[in-house]
Formats: structure tokens, C-alpha cells, sequence
């Protein structure tokens, strides 16, 4: 198991639709618990917030609500429904609920508050613009993400960043 260097005060930021999807690469889900239970063993980490869609099924609601009481901060909105065919009079949707926003929003509040260190659990490359402006900042960005979970644009990003394969990291 390795262990992050750390550079300061450190926020991470848990994508975890993102996380979740993971779950096709590694073959197994990715346990909030132990991965909490991981990253507060480091002194630096001040604050672990997860982004989560809340949807109509009570399932989620206590999702959300297991995950604060692990420690998280969680940050929800509710997911959208949008429609995406329709067959033989059978309405079909699609769940969208993104975080790129809150997120991106978060990490620069969180450059006032002298956060010199940022991990992301995400590999979305919709993020790499976050990631570069962080890096201009001289911040520490750490990106963890599952195998074949990487967005190109992120893969493209070759100085100031460390991108970390959740599996060398720990095992969940």
C-alpha cells in the first residue's frame, strides 16, 4: 500500500458517480467506510467531501445519509430525469447528476481557506482545466482513479500532477 506525500492543508473530493462506476474495473465496489477510515490517517486532510446525486428511491436518501455519519461532508442535489426515447408508448430516461460545477467551486473556496494540497477521487477529464488552473497556483493535485477510468485529458497533463491508481493505493 503506498502512502500520499501530503504538502499542507488538504481537501479531497470524492466524484462518487465516479467512484461507483469504478466498480466494472476493479471487479468489486469501492468501500466508503475503509476509504475514510484510510485518508483520516492523515493529519493533513481537514475535510473528505463526497458529491452525490439524491434520487426518488429511499435507497439514496440513506446512502447520503450513511455517508455523513461515516464523516464525509456530503454535498447532494437532486438527479435529473431526462428523456432520452421513447418505445412502443414506453418512456425511457437517463439519471444525469453532475458535480463538475460544485466541485470546481469548492476547491476554489477551499484556495481561500489555504488548501495547499487537492485529491480528487475522479478521472473525469472534464476536470483537467480545474486541475491545470491548481497547478498554476503551485497547489498539490493528486487524482485517483480506477484502470481505464482516466480521462484523455487528464492522461495529457504531464507536470505538477500526480495521478494515482486507487488500486496501489489501497486495498477496499
Amino acid at each position: 500500500m503506498k502512502r500520499l506525500l501530503l504538502k499542507g492543508k488538504t481537501v479531497v473530493y470524492a466524484d462518487w458517480a465516479n467512484v461507483y462506476g469504478w466498480r466494472s474495473s476493479l471487479k468489486r465496489e469501492v468501500d466508503a467506510q475503509k476509504l475514510f477510515a484510510y485518508l483520516k490517517t492523515y493529519p493533513e486532510i481537514t475535510d473528505v467531501r463526497l458529491y452525490y446525486g439524491e434520487d426518488r428511491h429511499p435507497k439514496s436518501a440513506a446512502f447520503l445519509r450513511e455517508r455523513a455519519q461515516i464523516g464525509y461532508t456530503v454535498v447532494r442535489k437532486e438527479v435529473k430525469y431526462i428523456l432520452i426515447a421513447e418505445v412502443e408508448g414506453q418512456k425511457l430516461y437517463r439519471k444525469k447528476c453532475d458535480f463538475d460545477m460544485e466541485i470546481s467551486i469548492d476547491a476554489h473556496n477551499a484556495l481561500e481557506e489555504g488548501v495547499e494540497s487537492f485529491v480528487f477521487f475522479t478521472g473525469g477529464g472534464d476536470f483537467a482545466p480545474l486541475y491545470q488552473k491548481l497547478i498554476s497556483l503551485r497547489k498539490q493535485v493528486i487524482v485517483v482513479y480506477a484502470d481505464g477510468h482516466l480521462g484523455r485529458e487528464v492522461w495529457d497533463i504531464k507536470k505538477g500532477i500526480f495521478k494515482v491508481e486507487i488500486d496501489n493505493l489501497l486495498e477496499i
